[in-house]
């Protein structure tokens, strides 16, 4: 099995992309205090949060204020942002990997917040950290068919509930440095929410056109990061090669249609860490000048780290860059997508 499933889209523009910030800032200082005698006991040194990943701090939403929330934060804002009345969104998706519920989905208590026409169609996009740019694609779908004129496409994440429940479980008698290894990605988790609305491009000249995108499945390696609202365990050595293999052959591959390895304006990474960041860059032989980094003030957003990153950076974007976004997300699947902004 080969190949990458590869789409061009023909006339959908990204009108603007807004972000809510959680705003309770947790360092990684703070963490290293919590698992202070873990890590005695263990035989590991503390620090190694920013040493190794980078990550200084990430943020809580503060206590009362929820992920769906944030998300609804995030899309009222980019809904006011874009001009755009709320009467003629025809879609809504959320891409949460965050979720209080099994059912109903985390969708419509954002659209209920969001007051959405009742025509607005609304459901839950999950694929890991790859989630928002897979709502993208599939929303630039429904429009470039005719479906739908505009579209949002939101992600509000909480870090809090599973990094507080695997501080508890680490500083138990029992923990090995191995358990610590295993669980340390989670330790790496910000919470945040940003929201992205699309709309056709022959009615919006002042947007940013979505020119195409690749994707790639690596699915065989599904089990080295599996999680859910109590635990993430993670292969970090394992996942790091595995995401950088498969997203070498994506990019070899896509050279075929799109001629990215000539260079970017900007490269919008999936916010990881600093290992990551270098070792894709690395590979790919992208100039580091020109990814922004989110990580080490928010720590790795999950699927909001790509789009919250992209709307950071928009300030320093110009008419005609071409920007690309490039994430890996936990099963393992790869993406690539071009904007011209």
């Amino acid at each position: 099995m080969s190949g990458n499933a590869t789409h061009r889209f023909s006339n959908t523009s990204i009108l603007t992309v807004q972000t809510a910030d959680a705003s309770r800032v947790v360092t990684s200082d703070a963490i290293d205090e919590r698992l202070a005698d873990t890590y005695k006991r263990v035989g590991l040194r503390p620090g190694l949060l920013e040493r190794l990943a980078g990550i200084r701090e990430r943020r809580w939403w503060e206590d009362g204020v929820t992920f769906t929330d944030g998300a609804a934060e995030g899309g009222a804002k980019a809904i006011s942002e874009s001009g755009v009345d709320p009467a003629g969104i025809g879609l809504m998706i959320n891409t949460s990997v965050s979720r209080r519920y099994l059912e109903p989905s985390t969708a419509v208590a954002v659209h209920h917040a969001l007051g959405l026409p009742r025509s607005a169609q609304n459901f839950d996009v999950t694929n890991a950290c790859l989630g928002f740019v897979n709502g993208m694609e599939l929303a630039a779908a429904m429009i470039d068919s005719g479906m739908i004129e505009h579209a949002v496409i939101v992600n509000g994440e909480d870090a809090q509930t599973v990094q507080d429940r695997t501080i508890d479980r680490l500083n138990q008698p029992d923990t090995t440095a191995r358990d610590v290894i295993a669980q340390f990605a989670t330790l790496t988790l910000g919470s945040g929410a940003v929201a992205m609305v699309l709309g056709r491009s022959d009615q919006h000249p002042e947007g940013h056109r979505l020119v195409g995108s690749v994707s790639r499945a690596g699915t065989e390696h599904h089990e080295l990061c599996t999680g859910d609202n109590d635990e993430m365990r993670t292969d970090l050595k394992g996942l790091l090669e595995a995401g950088l293999d498969l997203s070498m052959d994506m990019w070899e591959e896509a050279a075929a249609d799109f001629d990215w390895q000539r260079g970017m304006d900007r490269y919008v990474i999936h916010q990881v860490s600093k290992v990551h960041t270098a070792a894709m860059c690395e590979r790919f032989g992208i100039d580091e000048t020109r990814v922004p980094k989110t990580f080490p003030t928010r720590g790795n957003l999950g699927p909001a780290s790509v789009p919250y990153t992209l709307a950071n950076a928009q300030h320093e974007l110009v008419d005609g860059d071409r920007v690309l976004l490039m994430g890996i997300g936990s099963g393992l699947n790869a993406s690539c997508l071009e904007i011209a902004w």
